[in-house]
Formats: C-alpha cells, sequence, structure tokens
C-alpha cells in the first residue's frame, strides 16, 4: 500500500476516535460471515453430494454403466462454467441478496426434483440446470464480500467462507450416512431421500437468507450512521479511489488483463485435484478396503482438519498481507497427499494421505480467490475477473470428473497422476505471479514519484499507480 494512503487511513481514523474498528469488523463478522457462509455451504454440498449418492446405490438404481456416473458428475460444470460471467454482472444491476436467495432458491427446487430421476437422462438434465442455477453463488458471494471489508482484513473473511466446502464435505458424509438408512420409507431409494432433504434444507436457507442479507455498505441498517461514514471511508481509500461505475470499458479491461488468465489458471490446476478429492474420497477410501458406510464416516476428520487449516493460514496471510508464499508451501502438502495415494494401497497410509490432499487443495482455494480479490482494481472489474477466474478455474470440476474411471480401480493412477500434475503447476504459477507482482510495485513506486492525483486514475483500475498488489 502507498505511503500516501496508509497516511490517509490513519488520519481517517484519528478523525473518527468514537469508532472501534475492531467492534465493527465483528459487527460485519455476526451480520455478514454467517447467512452467506451458510450459502455456500448449501451450494458445494448440493453439488457434491451425487459423490455420496453413488455409493448409497445410485448407479445400481438407475442402471448406470461405464462413464455414464462420470457425466452426470460433469455435465454440471459445463453449464456452471458457462454461466458465471453473466451472473457476477447481474450481480451489479441487482441486489445481491435478492439475486443469491432467488439463484439459491431455484438449485434447490432442482435438488428436489433429483429425488425422483428415473433413468440416466433425467439426472443429466437435472445436474445441466442446477448448474445454471449454481453458477452465481461463488463468484457472487466472493464479490459481495469484497464490498464490505477492506484489502487487509479480506483473507481471514474468505478463509471463513470457503471453510464451507470443507465443513460441506464433513456434513455430507456424516448425513448422508443417516440419510442413507431411511431407504424404502415412502418407497424412495436411500439416495432419494439424500437428494429430497438437503433440498428441502436449500429452499429453506435461501427463503431465509433474502431476508437476512443486506445489500451495501451504503444501506447497511445495522450499522450507525458513523460506523457507515467510516466503513466507506475505510474501503473507498483502500481502492485507491478506483471506479465503482457500470461500464463496458471495466469489462474490456478485465479481459485484456493477462493476470486475469494468470489467476484463472492458479485457480484451474488447485480446483482440479479439490474436485478430484470431493467426488471421489468415499470411492478412493473404499478402494483401500473399507466398507461403504464407514466411508461415508471416514471422510469427515481430512474435511475438518482442513477447515482449522483454513481459519489458520487466511488469518496469517492478512496480518502479513501476503498470499503467494502461503499457496507454495500448501500446494506441496497436496502433492505429498497424493504422492502417498499413487504408491501405495496400504490403508493407513491412504488415510493419512487425505489429510494432505484435502488440505493442499481446499485451503488453497481459499487463498487464490482472496488473491484475486486482493489484487482486482474496480468493482466491475473485479465482478468478472472474480467471474472468468472460478468459471474457468471450474472447468476443473468437468476435468476431475473422468479422471477416476471405473477400470482404474482401485489404484486410480491416472487420476492421482493428473493431480499431482495440476498441483505442480500450481506452485510454479504462483511463484512467478509473486515475483510478477513485487516487480509491478516496484515500478508504481517510481511512478508515485511523479504524480499524487488520485483522480486522476480513478478509471484505470488496479493499474493505476496508486494501487499495491499484495504479492
Amino acid at each position: 500500500m502507498p505511503s500516501s494512503v496508509a497516511s490517509n487511513e490513519k488520519a481517517s481514523v484519528a478523525s473518527s476516535p468514537s469508532i472501534d474498528e475492531r467492534r465493527l469488523l465483528r459487527k460485519l463478522d455476526f451480520r455478514i460471515l454467517p447467512i452467506v457462509t451458510l450459502l455456500y455451504l448449501f451450494s458445494f454440498l448440493d453439488r457434491t453430494n451425487i459423490g455420496n449418492a453413488k455409493i448409497a446405490g445410485l448407479t445400481k438404481d438407475l442402471d448406470l454403466v461405464g462413464l455414464q456416473y462420470n457425466i452426470c458428475a460433469a455435465v454440471f460444470f459445463v453449464s456452471y462454467c458457462v454461466f458465471e460471467v453473466p451472473s457476477n454482472m447481474a450481480i451489479k444491476k441487482v441486489r445481491p441478496n435478492l439475486w443469491l436467495a432467488l439463484i439459491m432458491f431455484i438449485w434447490g427446487i432442482i435438488m428436489l426434483s433429483m429425488a425422483f430421476v428415473k433413468n440416466y437422462r433425467g439426472l443429466v438434465v437435472a445436474r445441466f440446470f442446477l448448474g445454471v442455477a449454481e453458477a452465481g453463488l461463488l463468484p457472487g458471494a466472493t464479490f459481495y464480500l469484497s464490498q464490505w471489508y477492506p484489502r487487509r482484513f479480506y483473507a481471514q473473511r474468505m478463509g471463513l467462507f470457503i471453510s464451507a466446502p470443507t465443513i460441506a464435505g464433513a456434513f455430507g458424509g456424516i448425513l448422508a450416512f443417516a440419510i442413507q438408512k431411511m431407504e424404502g420409507i415412502q418407497n424412495l431409494h436411500g439416495w432419494s431421500w439424500i437428494f429430497l432433504l438437503e433440498g428441502l434444507a436449500t429452499v429453506i436457507i435461501a427463503i431465509c437468507g433474502f431476508f437476512l442479507m443486506p445489500d451495501y455498505p451504503e444501506n447497511a441498517k445495522f450499522l450507525s450512521p458513523a460506523e457507515r461514514e467510516y466503513l466507506l471511508d475505510l474501503i473507498s481509500k483502500d481502492s485507491s479511489g478506483l471506479s465503482k461505475q457500470f461500464e463496458m470499458k471495466f469489462f474490456w479491461q478485465a479481459l485484456g488483463d493477462y493476470n486475469t488468465y494468470l489467476h484463472s489458471l492458479l485457480f484451474l490446476t488447485t480446483v482440479i485435484p479439490a474436485y478430484c478429492f470431493a467426488l471421489f474420497i468415499p470411492t478412493i477410501i473404499t478402494g483401500l478396503g473399507f466398507s461403504a458406510a464407514n466411508a461415508q464416516l471416514m471422510t469427515v476428520p481430512p474435511y475438518v482438519f482442513a477447515s482449522c487449516v483454513i481459519v489458520a493460514i487466511t488469518r496469517v496471510s492478512d496480518k502479513t498481507k501476503m498470499r503467494g508464499p502461503y499457496i507454495l508451501g500448501i500446494a506441496i502438502l497436496g502433492i505429498i497427499g497424493y504422492a502417498i495415494w499413487f504408491a501405495t494401497r496400504s490403508p493407513s497410509a491412504g488415510y493419512v494421505a487425505a489429510f494432505f490432499a484435502c488440505t493442499g487443495t481446499f485451503v488453497n482455494i481459499a487463498l487464490i480467490l482472496s488473491w484475486t480479490g486482493s489484487n482486482v482494481g474496480g468493482d466491475l472489474k473485479r465482478s468478472i475477473v472474480l467471474a472468468m477466474t472460478i468459471g474457468l478455474g471450474n472447468l476443473g470440476g468437468l476435468c476431475s470428473s473422468f479422471v477416476f474411471r471405473p477400470q482404474d480401480a482401485p489404484k486410480y493412477h491416472p487420476g492421482h497422476g493428473t493431480a499431482i500434475g495440476c498441483l505442480c503447476i500450481t506452485f510454479l504459477t504462483a511463484l512467478f505471479m509473486s515475483w510478477n507482482y513485487r516487480r509491478l510495485n516496484a515500478i508504481k513506486d517510481k511512478a508515485m514519484l511523479e504524480t499524487k492525483d488520485v483522480e486522476t486514475f480513478a478509471d484505470m483500475g488496479d493499474a493505476s499507480p496508486h494501487y499495491r498488489y499484495f504479492i
């Protein structure tokens, strides 16, 4: 952060002695984070519970053969990726609480319908439209949080938010273990009850979310006028006075920035092994020799452990204002986990590997998204870059749906090898980006010697010499 901006922030704090910044952040945390995290928890739960349904009898009851299950898992990501950018542009035109609640309500209804599918074709259609509806949740919520928190507080909140899928993985395993025992009730299969009950919960939470989520800080009734003014001043100075307007030139800025594609590559190569884990961890554990029922429960501890690491690492990341170095270290953990799976079929070693693989992927999802949100300036450009990063990155979900093929059981060497290769690319990409952002900041430091006028660069986005990147 440039010294002029830092001094302005200090001046702002000094001019508002009645505002306790920590108390204000706690207020935001209790009002914003719980409902947004709950939305994402059910988003991830609903897109990955097909993995739990599979070992609860889905493939047998619908007569899925060959790669048909993989296709059902993959078709979600086709529509998911296509609709992310349009959705995140829409959230700038529609109130966030209305948009996020609406799309969640729609996918909840789709989940309910999945409980009654009778064949392969019906499941494919349902998964496709589930992807359409869910496309806006992650990029929309990520952008939404960036509107409430200055960058130096952003990673920790993203960590709490992204811990939702790890909690969903743990919760989903326990829930599936219990629900599948409802086999035969009302003439429904156990896997049907998984879709039915989780879909019903999603619909209820969507309705509650509409009433509980505020839209933007400017209209936050739970803040006092002084707190609202203080927060808006912090966010404005943190963004170096960059434009908040909806103009197409910012769309083209996003498409023309090579850093957009580096962030997308970084996210893609992390998401592939993450979705491999989420979609196939019950299958991998059963391949180690454990029963299907025990496999559901044994997926829980790795997710819980990874969730704790997410919260700890993102807190440190905010304190040091660094992202890249932590991504490098976490990627190494993921490589170790998948390498153990590749090299051995020992049940004990394989289960330990689950902790490494889960931590080495899901933790980096939080760090990468917070890095993207921290290093893109201007509201519309940030919303588009986040959507592109998540959209292009989630093509990894399409890939991960096919790398664990039935014919490769029980060793799954192609799947584990793909995950290892992706995590190596994650490491190398993060290494280059850390160096490059340090280089760009040095160039901006020199440019700052020649100009002090922030307003002149309002339309430049993060290319403004007043805007500093996190390395």
